[in-house]
């Protein structure tokens, strides 16, 4: 027994050295590729004229976040419990989060409430119960968190993306408030050439400002969005209540970590298309990843969960089902053409009719009930990245097409990922797909 316990401890110090390990390598492909957080170049800093007091940091992020990790590493959360005490604690994770998000829009409410004078009073009863659900989700958290780490662990081995079964780097994330991305593209064309992560929690009208003296000090197309997670390490996930939605974007997040440590990873941030390449794979192996879980840790979710989206396909807000007698609207094929038509317009040097085309469009989607603040070229050029599904934002561009064809044609998903992470260039991608 003694020999047992000695073994356990002796492998269970290997992990967390693993894990730092893992952690400063990294720490320092972040720094030096600015992955998830932008590279610092003359244009960025240009733009981080207007940001730098604003930015969110991520190394101390990251420091905090990996000290969770290896504490949560040196209890062994996973092993301590059975295969249903596990599925408990995860529901019961998730049913806090769903009180939180509950609880904070009451909260919202009352702020927002001009009728409310003494908004501190009528809001204390309503903030001590949010302080203890805070608390209690806080002590839950890494435990909840260490199972579903676990539980894509198990799948990446079933498919094929470990080494020894072991994934590396391990799956380590966090869920939290994340920051939003100041996206930029030129206004003559769509391409990201920047993106800057800032606090989330400013309010709406600092928002539009920035983007308004963004838009006129540099004559580019801006736009402030909400992101799903960021493939730093320890990973940084959104809080949600949809498990199958969760498992998915760890999962496409754990994948830009694999990709970091390969080619296309490294040089993410090289070319447009390289981006898009790297977004679309991860979008597609983390929905399949994602699914493969849910189908084998919470079976009985299935039916109850909403079909596999990629991770960032279009804003957050849905409308209501609509008018029986109106044939429905479909999003991405009216993205699609809104895309298309913006391209156009602007391959013919027509930027203010472009512009003003895809405003009247914005009108159209919010008419059908998707509340887009705004949709630019800044808003193509983010959106568009994401290319696992056909139509969408990524119009015509060929990238995600191919990064499709490639997923059809490889024997298995290891074999995708494995063959496309080594690919430095679009070019390469082609050929790998042509008849």
């Amino acid at each position: 027994m003694r020999e047992l316990r000695f073994v356990i401890i002796q492998l269970m110090f290997q992990r967390i050295a693993r894990g730092l390990e893992l952690t400063l390598i990294l720490f320092i492909v972040a720094i030096l590729t600015g992955y998830g957080n932008p590279s610092i170049t003359h244009e960025t800093e240009k733009i981080r004229a207007y940001t730098r007091q604003i930015e969110f940091n991520y190394l101390s992020w990251m420091g905090n976040a990996a000290l969770i990790k290896l504490r949560s590493a040196s209890v062994g959360a996973p092993q301590l419990f059975d295969h249903a005490t596990q599925k408990q604690i995860v529901t019961e994770y998730l049913r806090l989060t769903q009180q939180i998000a509950e609880k904070e829009y009451l909260l919202e409410k009352i702020y927002a409430d001009a009728a409310i004078s003494d908004k501190e009073l009528a809001s204390k009863a309503l903030r001590a119960e949010l302080a203890e659900i805070y608390a209690r989700e806080t002590q839950l958290a890494p435990f909840a968190e260490a199972i579903l780490q676990e539980q894509i662990s198990q799948t990446l081995a079933e498919v094929g993306l470990t080494a020894a079964g072991q994934p590396v780097p391990d799956v380590w994330y966090h869920s939290t408030a994340l920051p939003m991305a100041l996206v930029i593209s030129p206004r003559d064309h769509v391409e990201q050439t920047a993106s800057i992560s800032i606090d989330a929690n400013l309010p709406r009208d600092e928002i539009f400002a920035l983007e308004s003296r963004v838009d006129a000090g540099l004559n580019v197309s801006s736009l402030a969005v909400n992101i799903g997670g960021v493939g730093v390490y320890p990973t940084m996930v959104m809080r949600t209540t949809d498990v199958n939605w969760l498992l998915s974007t760890v999962a496409h997040e754990w994948i830009h970590n694999y990709l970091t440590l390969r080619p296309l990873g490294l040089l993410y941030s090289e070319t447009p298309q390289l981006r898009i390449m790297n977004e679309t794979t991860a979008s597609i192996a983390g929905n399949e990843i994602g699914r493969l879980a849910l189908e084998h840790f919470y079976p009985e979710l299935i039916s109850a969960s909403r079909p596999s989206l990629s991770l960032i396909s279009a804003p957050l807000d849905h409308p209501e089902p609509g008018d029986s007698l109106r044939p429905p609207f479909d999003f991405r094929a009216e993205m699609h053409e809104t895309r298309v038509q913006a391209d156009a317009l602007l391959a013919e040097g027509k930027i203010d009719e472009a512009e003003a085309y895809m405003e009247s469009r914005r009108a159209i989607f919010l008419q059908n009930g998707y509340l887009i603040r705004k949709i630019n070229q800044a808003y193509f050029s983010f959106y568009g990245a994401y290319a696992d599904l056909p139509g969408g934002a990524a119009g015509e561009d060929p990238v995600g097409p191919a990064v499709r064809a490639l997923r059809s044609q490889s024997d298995s998903l290891a074999d995708f990922v494995n063959t496309i992470s080594w690919m430095t260039k679009f070019e390469q991608l082609q050929k790998a797909v042509s008849p």
